[in-house]
């Protein structure tokens, strides 16, 4: 059996094996990266969306665009999708919770749009439901999983 040290320290080394790979996503990175900075650019909505620890990261993403991030400018058009408790519970209630996301997209969301989609198992139904919407209606996606 592990010891609480022994946990600790596996987990700094997956951490730092994953910093450690990370040049190798360099250039999907920076594709990434070009697709927000066109996006804001071209004054298109940026919709964020997780489940649990990921929904929290979607609000303080969206918090960053409206707010500003390291330096002054003009807020950026971004709405974390899992903030809409009304819109979340009758969603999840008529439809199922498999479609509080991509409802709103389909409500809100229009082509040259971009969604980030967020999920630690990247099998989440409603992410999944989500980036089909987000496909249908024209709005890029990207996913972080």
């Amino acid at each position: 059996m592990n010891t609480d040290l022994e946990i600790i320290k596996l987990s700094i080394d997956e951490h730092l094996s994953i910093i450690k790979n990370l040049p190798e996503l360099s250039d999907k990175i920076k594709e990434v990266a070009d697709i927000l900075a066109a996006a804001a650019k071209n004054d298109n909505h940026l919709f964020i969306c997780g489940n649990g620890g990921s929904a929290a990261d979607s609000q303080h993403f969206s918090a960053e665009y409206r707010g500003r991030f390291e330096k002054e400018r003009k807020g950026l058009k971004a709405t974390a999708l899992t903030v809409d408790t009304s819109s979340l519970t009758a969603i999840g209630n008529d439809y199922g919770f498999e479609d509080v996301f991509s409802r709103q997209l389909e409500a809100l969301a229009s082509q040259g749009d971009v969604v980030f989609l967020i999920s630690t198992s990247g099998k989440s139904k409603n992410i999944l439901k989500a980036a089909e919407a987000a496909r249908a209606i024209g709005v890029v996606t990207i996913a972080l999983t």
